[in-house]
């Protein structure tokens, strides 16, 4: 049985999909409920209510169920610090990934499988990003930041423990039970829009989005195919491996994208002119788990805008 925590959510719940149709049996952690989420309740599944930081918890759940495997996707990180204790929240969201190494050594699991994000790249290179470039150790953002702290500690508990740790960089996700808005990227909020037939709002952004602006977007139900290839690869060559594309998508691709299936979505971005173009090298992943994207940017939004006129509000 695999474990997955943050299974219920975004990404999770595709990784689970995943999973599941490649025959395996997955035990959902949820923090809030021990309730089957209804968009997974059509799928053979187990749930168990239980937090990554209680420790206790956590390791009664490989007591009760037979778990080979972890797929660690529960947000834990300070951030946002809603209590005023900011050195407090630090000290639990480092516990809560130890945690998941600790039950992995009790039961026995050989693989953890832990999201990362392309955020570690940051913003100085162009062209392909690969896992070997060296990262800037600069505080930017929470989420790069104990992303990277999170991967060194992999590497260390790695080589001290006979668990394997996998660092699953992944990039740009977007899809069925997104956020909307997504603060970094306006391909969902542009999506909402076509389905409903109406005007973007992109105030939720970040920055204001140009034209040119491009990211290397992977469309969700990829995203969990390959977090469950990474899991279940009888073996893998490295440490680390970008989940993504493989290319660059800009704005302006997306656009075209969703006309092609709303002819009527008519939107214009302001132009930035030329922009840095950047994207993450995918031959590892290729190589050491046979994935090869299944979705390109049109057959994406044509996906994504179906299921939202179907009446997911998810």
């Amino acid at each position: 049985m695999i474990l997955v925590t943050g299974g219920a959510g975004f990404i999770g719940s595709h990784t689970v999909r995943a999973l599941t149709e490649a025959g395996e049996e997955c035990v959902l952690l949820q923090r809030r409920t021990p309730q089957v989420p209804a968009h997974l309740a059509d799928l053979p599944i187990h749930v168990v209510q239980a937090d990554v930081a209680d420790l206790d918890a956590l390791l009664a759940v490989g007591r009760q169920y037979p778990i080979t495997g972890i797929v660690h996707l529960a947000v834990a990180l300070p951030w946002p610090v809603t209590d005023g204790h900011p050195i407090d929240a630090t000290g639990r969201a480092l516990e809560a990934f130890l945690n998941i190494v600790r039950a992995a050594q009790a039961w026995g699991v050989r693989r953890i499988v832990s999201a990362s994000t392309i955020g570690v790249y940051g913003f100085a290179s162009e062209g392909a990003l690969s896992e070997d470039i060296p990262l800037s150790l600069e505080y930017s953002h929470v989420i790069p930041t104990f992303k990277k702290i999170t991967e060194l500690l992999a590497g260390h508990l790695s080589d001290v423990t006979d668990v394997e740790i996998v660092n699953a960089r992944i990039s740009g996700t977007w899809g069925p039970g997104g956020h909307l808005p997504d603060p970094f990227f306006a391909a969902p909020s542009l999506a909402h829009a076509a389905a409903g037939r109406s005007e973007p709002d992109l105030s939720g952004l970040v920055a204001p989005p140009k034209a040119e602006d491009a990211l290397d977007l992977l469309y969700v139900k990829d995203t969990g195919r390959a977090l469950a290839l990474l899991q279940l690869a009888e073996k893998l060559n490295h440490s680390t491996y970008n989940v993504a594309s493989g290319r660059a998508t800009s704005n302006v691709d997306v656009i075209i994208a969703i006309n092609s299936v709303e002819p009527d979505f008519q939107f214009e971005l302001p132009s930035a002119g030329e922009q840095p173009v950047r994207w993450l090298d995918i031959t590892r992943l290729r190589e050491d788990t046979g994935f090869e994207p299944s979705f390109d940017t049109a057959a994406a939004a044509a996906d994504y805008i179906a299921w939202l006129r179907a009446g997911n509000a998810r």
